[in-house]
């Protein structure tokens, strides 16, 4: 398999080389493509040197598979040339989640929806990812009818640049600034650029893309996204409304058996999720499930995961593996 990696020496580049190599994926002939500033540099997989390479010599060399993260205004220009000459494009940005022709995939979810026909299939938002991954056994089961969900995100979903700004406060540095505020010691209710509507452009993806991953539109979801002074690892507290009633031992169990779900939520032994503890891991964590006593039928539960793992490469590597096992490249 002539494998792409676009955005290679970027955050998640970096660590989709990790989950490549974890994994074990059929790469029989690897490109690592970047920016041309970056073409030339050299980066390792698996013990061997591989030069970085630009895109259109990535196109050029017709790979069967090209995982982007390299930005939507890359992914924009570049998908659809990869597409044109046979390739099939994974993309972790944002530029074609909502386009009606394309599909948002979730694996352990939807990816039976997937063809041979479809050639550039796009990677959920981190925070959806991690939210709907909970949310689906639930759903099937009990109907949802209203997601309220706040989320606590790492520097590490904003990229390097905010990674360092948190590395310097904490080392007290005066640096360069990913935000107009300092991170360390703060909470900033501030992921992504705000829109006309007053949300963020993250809280709208929070809104939007579970409908489309579930193919529903007759549940809401509504979000606010907060940017907290941890490295890695996001967590989200989301409260969650069904149209049937539910036990929580039952929900407990369903949850328990859902493959890429690990239930963490013994208040005896105050085991719950944490960032820390979800660091560098591929499962979404569920724990302090408990019922909403103020509103009938609705559930409380505290998601945790590793945005750059099951929110990012993990996810994407998943649908390349999907589409290989299923003969779909």
């Amino acid at each position: 398999m002539k494998v792409a990696v676009v955005g290679a020496t970027g955050m998640v580049g970096e660590v989709m080389l990790r989950v490549l190599e974890e994994r074990n994926f059929p790469v029989t002939e690897l490109l690592l493509v970047a920016s041309e500033r970056s073409v030339g540099k050299k980066l390792t997989y698996k013990n061997n040197e591989y030069t970085i390479i630009g895109l259109a010599d990535a196109v050029a060399a017709k790979p069967q598979i090209a995982i982007f993260s390299a930005g939507g205004d890359t992914s924009i220009e570049w998908a659809p040339k990869f597409a044109e000459v046979g390739t099939t494009v994974v993309d972790n940005s944002s530029a074609w989640r909502m386009d009606p022709t394309k599909k948002l995939v979730v694996p352990e979810i939807n990816a039976s929806e997937l063809t041979k026909e479809d050639k550039i299939i796009a990677n959920p938002n981190c925070s959806t990812i991690q939210m709907v991954m909970a949310l689906a056994p639930l759903h099937k089961e009990y109907k949802m009818k209203r997601v309220i969900v706040s989320t606590y995100q790492s520097v590490s979903g904003t990229g390097v640049k905010a990674v360092k700004q948190l590395e310097n406060e904490i080392a007290g540095i005066e640096g360069e600034m990913a935000y107009p505020y300092p991170i360390g010691r703060n909470a900033l209710p501030h992921c992504d650029v705000f829109m006309e509507n007053g949300y963020t452009k993250e809280e709208m993806k929070l809104a939007r893309e579970p409908q489309k991953i579930f193919n529903d539109k007759t549940f809401s979801v509504s979000a606010t996204a907060v940017r907290i002074p941890t490295a890695g690892g996001h967590s989200e507290s989301v409260n969650v409304e069904f149209e049937d009633d539910f036990n929580l031992a039952d929900v407990r169990k369903m949850l328990h058996e859902t493959p890429g779900v690990v239930v963490q939520d013994n208040t005896d032994t105050n085991t719950y999720p944490m960032p820390i503890y979800a660091h560098d891991k591929d499962d979404v964590f569920v724990g302090r499930i408990r019922r909403d006593e103020t509103q009938p039928n609705t559930l409380n539960m505290w998601v945790v995961s590793d945005n750059l793992r099951k929110g990012a490469a993990t996810n994407t590597i998943q649908i390349a593996e999907y589409l290989i096992e299923n003969d779909l490249v």
